[in-house]
């Protein structure tokens, strides 16, 4: 068996002709050829080698591929399989050192390539797949924003979320079948977009112009309480930024957002990086519609939300890199559970309000340790005429870290 039996090829539409002296040797000296219809149909007709079709799930055709193991397979792949594509998918399962990857430019090099934009200064995501709200996350004035779509209903939809987002003027410019001999470019406002006759290959390039008065929403935490959907248990702008501060994400954690209200903590804490995942728990069911309505609005539809009362629902789930506990801090068993649960390294963070609240935080610093910061928001507010100090309710701060 040879070390390198996979081949994974990009390959662009302009077919074979387009691939380099490597990649068609890799093509023409596989025993087995991988592909959708379209990359299948680009071989010749009298090609008689054993072909795989991808299925749906996309996993049972990856076990197949994996049953030929020591063969010399070729999986043909658009453009760059390691940007969004199949090539991802396969090197989890499969180690590199058993894969070749011949990449083709991306659709999105190919568009920076068309509209003369910088790679490196561009938002790029894939809505192949995915849910169409992740969108929202990238929105802002100025933003450049590189899209894979689904289909060639994907445009018209991304047309729609800029309009009622407060985003109509920015410019949409729809690239079909880019490196082939059918490539076509369509250019509109998003508000104007009534373009119906797409290729379903397309990718979108979109120029974000807010329409006068809209308020951009920072990348930051701290988002304006209005941003939220809420019934009053909202974690308020100030203490919250302070939180995630606390909190520290970086790319790729786990955060359990414990008592969730309207999904503020944990939501902002997705919206720090694509990568970041958080599960809200929350029991009452006004509050986890909103925070359904809340993920969608503010481009993390991917929030996992349970429904329950801590601490019944934390005894299955993935063990987090970091807690905060928002609300219900008296449940019994609640700190062993969280604190048993969290990662060597990890942060537990929780906020009260109440008399009660603080002395079971200092019964859990008791065992554990950390740190109490008291955190006193006082706002400008009218008083007749005049502008008078009104204190908002001080939120005791308890934060520990597992060693």
């Amino acid at each position: 068996m040879t070390d390198k039996w996979l081949a994974i090829v990009g390959i662009g539409e302009d077919g074979l002709a387009g691939l380099s002296a490597i990649a068609r040797s890799l093509v023409d000296g596989a025993e087995i050829i991988v592909g959708g219809d379209r990359h299948l149909g680009m071989l010749p007709s009298h090609d008689q080698r054993q072909k795989i079709t991808w299925t749906s799930p996309i996993s049972a055709s990856v076990a197949q591929i994996i049953q030929h193991r020591g063969k010399a397979v070729c999986v043909l792949a658009s453009g760059d399989p390691m940007c969004y594509g199949i090539g991802v998918t396969l090197t989890r399962q499969i180690p590199i050192t058993e894969i070749t990857i011949i990449p083709a430019p991306s659709a999105f090099s190919l568009a920076c390539a068309r509209l003369g934009w910088s790679l490196t200064e561009v938002e790029t995501l894939s809505l192949c797949g995915r849910p169409a709200a992740l969108l929202q996350a990238y929105i802002y004035p100025g933003a450049r924003l590189l899209i894979l779509s689904a289909n060639q209903d994907t445009p018209a939809t991304v047309a729609q979320i800029l309009t009622q987002r407060g985003y109509g003027n920015s410019q949409i410019t729809v690239l079909e079948r880019m490196g082939g001999t059918q490539e076509r470019m369509r250019e509109s406002t998003a508000a104007t977009w009534d373009e119906t006759d797409i290729a379903a290959l397309n990718a979108i390039a979109v120029y974000c112009i807010a329409d006068s008065g809209v308020v951009s929403l920072p990348k930051v935490p701290g988002l304006p309480d209005n941003a939220y959907h809420h019934d009053g248990q909202l974690t308020k702008h100030e203490v919250r930024a302070i939180t995630l501060a606390t909190l520290a994400p970086t790319p790729g954690q786990l955060l359990w957002d414990v008592g969730a209200g309207c999904g503020s903590i944990s939501i902002e804490w997705m919206r720090t990086d694509p990568r970041c995942r958080a599960i809200a728990i929350e029991q009452n069911s006004t509050r986890l519609s909103y925070i359904t309505d809340n993920a969608a609005a503010l481009g993390v539809p991917n929030l996992q939300i349970i429904a329950g009362k801590a601490p019944n629902p934390l005894k299955d789930l993935p063990q987090p890199d970091a807690i905060f506990i928002g609300g219900g801090v008296t449940a019994d068993g609640l700190f062993d559970i969280c604190w048993s649960a969290l990662k060597p390294g990890g942060k537990l963070v929780a906020n009260v309000v109440t008399i009660e609240g603080e002395q079971t935080l200092f019964k859990w610093y008791e065992q554990v340790g950390g740190n109490f910061t008291r955190i006193a928001i006082q706002r400008a507010e009218p008083i007749g005429k005049f502008l008078g100090w009104r204190a908002m309710a001080p939120v005791t701060q308890w934060v520990a870290q597992k060693l």
